[in-house]
């Protein structure tokens, strides 16, 4: 399971944070406008992807990384 950060071509500071099994295939969903909430800030393009073996692992660290903490973690680091 890879978490993984996206980062507008359009707008680069905007971030966005998922969680997938494909990550290829999750890229071209979000630049083809499959993703509502990630449409309008098209074309994106990955910062970083994290591979975890562990489902309920990735998950916390996406959720750690779309809480306070993990915002101010990612514009630190990437």
């Amino acid at each position: 399971m890879y978490v993984y950060i996206l980062r507008s071509s359009l707008r680069p500071e905007k971030l966005y944070v998922g969680l997938t099994e494909d990550v290829n295939r999750r890229l071209d969903e979000h630049n083809t406008g499959k993703s509502p909430h990630t449409s309008k800030f098209m074309p994106w393009s990955i910062e970083t992807f994290i591979w975890f073996t562990n489902r309920r692992k990735a998950a916390a660290f996406e959720q750690y990384l779309k809480s306070g903490s993990g915002w101010a973690f990612r514009t630190r680091h990437f």
